[in-house]
């Protein structure tokens, strides 16, 4: 079973960077793909990136596609959100989560294709 862990939110002005980190614990890791998610206040969980097991295919949603990027580090059990050019619309609570089928080789982007998910790391971007 995988548990996962976020870090690395904050409070950051528009235009600045914040870089998310899920440290997984649990064998299973390496064979599942990843997402990370977000949920603003009063609003669903949406889908934000998204990547593979063996991490060669990359997927994101269209409002941070070209500001964030996804990346994962099997050996230490850990995927990353690096977000940049921020802008106060992408405040929101982050989760990671891991998909609920081993080793998919395309990435998946609804909520009920996961079903295990951190705690979940605020960001909040001042104008």
């Amino acid at each position: 079973q995988v548990q996962l862990v976020e870090s690395g939110g904050g409070l950051v002005q528009a235009g600045g960077s914040l870089r998310l980190s899920c440290a997984a614990s649990g064998r299973t890791f390496s064979s599942n793909a990843m997402g990370w998610f977000r949920q603003a206040a009063g609003k669903e969980r949406e889908f934000v990136a998204g990547i593979t097991w063996s991490g060669g295919r990359l997927y994101y949603a269209d409002s941070v596609k070209g500001r964030f990027t996804i990346s994962r580090d099997n050996a230490k059990n850990t995927v990353y959100l690096q977000m940049n050019s921020l802008k106060p619309e992408d405040t929101a609570v982050y989760y990671c989560a891991a998909d609920r089928r081993p080793l998919r080789v395309v990435v998946v982007t609804t909520v009920d294709d996961y079903d295990r998910w951190g705690q979940g790391t605020q960001v909040t971007v001042s104008s």
